[in-house]
């Protein structure tokens, strides 16, 4: 049987600062690889996520998603969305002014708004996103490796998600964040299944938060930037009264500065009337490696 030839980019996103940021590999023509390979090309890559582009099956879509970690196929993420998005415009796929498209992922049609080119800005329309239960904070601080006086009082640990659930704790200070070091069977017992989507710790700034995410059941021990969480996490900071209820408010996790791949994950914040409608999530993304691999 002849070899087969897929050629893949791997891009930095929501960083313009190449070897910054979250690394995605994207393979922009998969057509003819099958689940068991695109999940072993996934782990052979190693980065936190690998996206593999297909013709669309959706009328509206542009290209048909699928996004793999290194253990698992994710029905939406955030850094594959907008890596993808910008592969698809370096690579002459989206025709230059094109103002946004629609991906086809797992999820379902997910918008992409194109801000500019140069330099590469793109926002995704985050899914709707749901509040899950609390679970024991000082449990959860536990997990992590900190004290219950390391919690910011008034703020539950919370699941919410846009698709993918996360566990959010919230802590008092960035030193805290920075000290967070999650024990995988711990959280395991306090919040089952999470471990596996994601436990994402962050202390509050004025303009956003501070932030670090830990998947060690997915093969993600830490990840530098997840925008699939940073919609969730708007719209926690809005519950909680934790930033302001403003139309167009624009909210930034910078995320990812501990594994020193700094990541700058953009929120703007829609509503309609007092209630928050609709998250969009947004950022940057550099090229750094083409490569291509034979499959037999």
């Amino acid at each position: 049987m002849p070899a087969r030839n897929y050629d893949y980019l791997v891009v930095d996103v929501f960083t313009e600062t190449p070897f910054e940021g979250n690394p995605l590999a994207v393979f922009p023509d998969a057509t003819g690889l099958g689940d068991a390979e695109m999940q072993t090309l996934a782990r052979e890559l190693n980065l936190s996520e690998s996206s593999f582009v297909f013709p669309p099956e959706r009328p509206e879509a542009t290209a048909r998603l699928r996004m793999f970690t290194p253990q698992v196929e994710v029905p939406f993420a955030g850094h594959p969305t907008i890596g993808t998005a910008f592969a698809l415009v370096r690579l002459g796929r989206i025709p230059q002014g094109t103002p946004g498209f629609v991906l086809d992922e797992r999820i379902g049609p997910v918008p992409v708004r194109l801000e500019s080119s140069e330099p590469f800005l793109a926002w995704l329309r985050t899914p709707p996103i749901v509040f899950g239960p609390a679970f024991d904070g000082a449990a959860c601080a536990a997990a992590l490796g900190l004290e219950p006086s390391d919690l910011l009082e008034g703020a539950p640990a919370q699941a919410v998600s846009a698709g993918n659930p996360f566990l959010y704790v919230a802590l008092g200070s960035e030193e805290a964040v920075d000290r967070a070091a999650l024990d995988a069977r711990a959280i395991e017992r306090v919040a089952p299944g999470l471990g596996a989507t994601g436990v994402f710790v962050f202390a509050v700034r004025p303009d956003g938060a501070y932030s670090r995410m830990f998947a060690p059941m997915s093969g993600v021990f830490e990840d530098p930037a997840t925008g699939s969480a940073t919609g969730p996490l708007a719209a926690y900071l809005v519950e909680y009264g934790l930033c302001a209820r403003r139309e167009g408010l624009r909210l930034v996790s910078e995320q990812g500065v501990k594994m020193r791949r700094r990541s700058l994950v953009h929120a703007l914040l829609h509503f309609t009337g007092d209630a928050l409608d609709h998250v969009e999530v947004g950022g940057s993304a550099v090229e750094v490696i083409r490569g291509s691999v034979s499959l037999t």
